[in-house]
């Protein structure tokens, strides 16, 4: 599972991502609600977990501008404040619980599970485009008959492209939502999964092509 984290109280940000990662699920962590809105944009999260006050873009907007374009990601909602006037623009604006701070860990974790199950009811474990599926769980790329296993940074680059099927995806987009802001990892990084990638369609003999626009980024199209 894959957790967005967006709290600008750095010390707090930090003490979630731990949380987060002692359940053993990734996690994105943001400072601000523009960054948040363009990171949970990717459609690669499970749960966002969202502060309300947030410098640059507050939560209530983050989520209505993630609603409007049809992004159905869970979202929580984190305020300092108890007023059940907060607790209900947070849901009206669109977002699926909230937790007014001080929490315990456990209850953070126990709702995490809970908006990621039912999320899990409505929303295929798959993407798929013409005859290429990327399977969510199995992390698995599947045309026809065959079938190839990805790894974890292999996985995060296709599910990127599938979920933002006709946008080019920059190289910089890459490394932000896929290695993370804090990572060493360079341009060359996201050229080497990209070309395991073609392989691996090129083995499974899939319509589908992973196309370069040159010093711009990558995307999927159907080979002609």
């Amino acid at each position: 599972m894959r957790i967005l984290v967006v709290e600008d109280e750095i010390r707090l940000a930090d003490t979630l991502g731990e949380i987060i990662k002692e359940q053993k699920y990734t996690v994105d962590i943001v400072n601000d609600g523009e960054a948040g809105y363009d990171y949970a944009l990717s459609g690669i999260y499970d749960v966002i977990v969202l502060d309300i006050m947030l410098p640059k873009m507050n939560g209530f907007d983050v989520v209505k501008a993630l609603r409007k374009n049809k992004n159905q990601t869970p979202v929580i909602l984190l305020t300092a404040k108890g007023e059940v006037t907060d607790k209900v623009k947070g849901l009206d604006c669109g977002a699926d619980d909230y937790l007014t701070k001080p929490f315990a860990p456990e209850e953070l974790i126990a709702r995490i599970r809970a908006l990621s199950r039912r999320h899990g009811e409505v929303v295929m474990d798959e993407l798929a485009f013409e005859d290429l599926t990327l399977n969510l769980s199995a992390f698995t790329l599947e045309c026809g008959n065959k079938s190839v296993r990805l790894g974890l940074k292999e996985f995060e680059v296709m599910r990127l492209l599938l979920s933002n099927l006709g946008n080019i995806i920059t190289k910089e987009d890459m490394l932000l939502k896929i290695w993370g802001s804090e990572s060493d990892a360079e341009d060359n990084n996201v050229e080497v999964y990209v070309s395991f990638l073609r392989k691996k369609l090129a083995f499974l003999g899939t319509a589908v092509n992973i196309s370069t626009v040159r010093k711009v980024g990558y995307y999927l199209e159907v080979k002609k």
